[in-house]
C-alpha cells in the first residue's frame, strides 16, 4: 500500500509551467501578505478553472501554508508558513526595484503587485549597441579575430586594432571585452562604448597563451578598519555578512584594480582614518604580488 501523499511529490515532476506559478504563489505570501485566483489569472494568462487548480495543487504540496479568507476572498500565509518551493531572497526583492527603476523590467513583468515608495540614484548608462555585443559573442564563440576601431584615452584620435575576444567583464559601473590584443600581445580590456566600428572579422588560428590574469583566483580579505570602536566594528561586521570580524571575496587576478577602486582601497598607500575608509585590506602583502603591473600597460582607456 502506497502511503506517499502529494506533499511528498519530487518537486522535480512538475511542469515548468506549474512550478512557476508555485513559486509566485510564495513570492506574492512571503513578500505581500496575500493572493488570490485574479493574480494568477493576470499575471500568467491562466483561465479561472485553473488558477483554482493551482491553489488546490499547491495546498496538496504545501499543506497548512493557505489560509483562505472568505470575506476578503484572500489566501493569506499561515502561521507555520514555510516556504516550499522559493528561496526568499532579499537581493532578489531589492533587485527587481532596481531593474523596474531602469525599466529593464516593467510592473507587468515583476512579481511585485504591491511596491513600497522607493527610488534609484540615475545610473549614467554607457551606450552598447545591440550590433556591436552580437559581433562580440559571435566572435567569442566562433573563435573570431575582429579588426576595431578603438578610441583610447592615450590618443588623441581613433587607433585600429586586432582582437581575439574572450570574455565579457563587468567592474560594477560599466561592461568590458576581455581580449587578445594581437598588437601588444597581452589580454586587455576594452570599455564597450569606445569601441566605434569592427571594421573587419576573421578567423584566428593563433595559438593565443592562456590568460592567466583571467583564469587565476585570489581571495581578498576585508576587515573592519581597526581604530573603529567594538561595536562600530560589530555594524561594519553586519554590513558586509562578515564572520569572526573578516570577509572573504573570491576576485579574478584581472579584477584586482576594479574590485579594491570600488572598495576605495589601495595595497601601496598606508590605510586611510576609519572615518573615511570603514574596512582595509587584511591581506595586503599577498594582494601586491598581484598588482604590481601598472594600470596603462593593462587597459585600454
Amino acid at each position: 500500500m502506497n502511503n506517499n501523499t502529494a506533499a511528498d511529490k519530487p518537486l522535480r515532476d512538475l511542469k515548468w509551467g506549474v512550478e512557476r506559478r508555485m513559486e509566485f504563489i510564495e513570492f506574492r505570501l512571503f513578500w505581500e501578505g496575500k493572493i488570490n485566483r485574479i493574480d494568477l489569472i493576470d499575471h500568467f494568462g491562466v483561465s479561472t478553472p485553473q488558477a483554482s487548480a493551482d491553489f488546490n495543487l499547491y495546498q496538496e504540496l504545501a499543506p497548512g501554508n493557505l489560509l483562505y479568507d472568505t470575506r476578503a476572498k484572500h489566501y493569506f500565509p499561515s502561521e507555520k508558513f514555510q516556504a516550499r518551493f522559493l528561496k526568499p531572497d532579499s537581493e532578489c526583492y531589492l533587485a527587481n526595484l532596481h531593474a523596474m527603476s531602469s525599466g529593464i523590467v516593467t510592473a507587468q513583468e515583476s512579481w511585485l503587485s504591491h511596491v513600497p515608495p522607493y527610488d534609484v540614484l540615475p545610473s549614467l548608462r554607457r551606450t552598447i549597441h545591440p550590433e556591436l555585443l552580437q559581433a562580440i559573442l559571435d566572435a567569442i564563440r566562433k573563435k573570431q579575430a575582429l579588426r576595431i576601431r578603438y578610441q583610447s584615452m592615450q590618443s588623441p584620435d581613433p587607433v585600429l586594432r586586432w582582437i581575439t575576444p574572450r570574455a565579457l567583464a563587468h567592474d560594477g559601473f560599466r561592461w568590458h571585452i576581455r581580449a587578445f590584443c594581437h598588437r601588444s600581445l597581452m589580454y586587455k580590456d576594452y570599455l564597450f562604448p569606445r569601441v566605434i566600428k569592427v571594421e573587419a572579422v576573421k578567423q584566428d588560428d593563433q595559438n593565443q597563451p592562456p590568460d592567466h590574469e583571467w583564469e587565476q583566483i585570489i581571495m581578498v580579505q576585508l576587515g573592519p578598519h581597526p581604530d573603529l570602536t567594538e561595536t562600530q566594528k560589530r555594524a561594519v561586521e553586519l554590513d558586509f555578512g562578515m564572520k569572526d570580524g573578516k570577509l572573504e571575496a573570491r576576485v579574478r587576478v584581472g579584477f584586482l584594480y576594479y574590485f579594491l577602486n570600488r572598495w576605495g582601497l589601495d595595497p601601496h598607500q598606508t590605510v586611510r582614518k576609519a572615518k573615511y575608509q570603514q574596512i582595509i585590506l587584511l591581506n595586503s602583502e599577498e594582494i601586491l604580488q598581484y598588482y604590481q603591473r601598472p594600470r596603462e600597460s593593462v587597459f585600454e582607456e
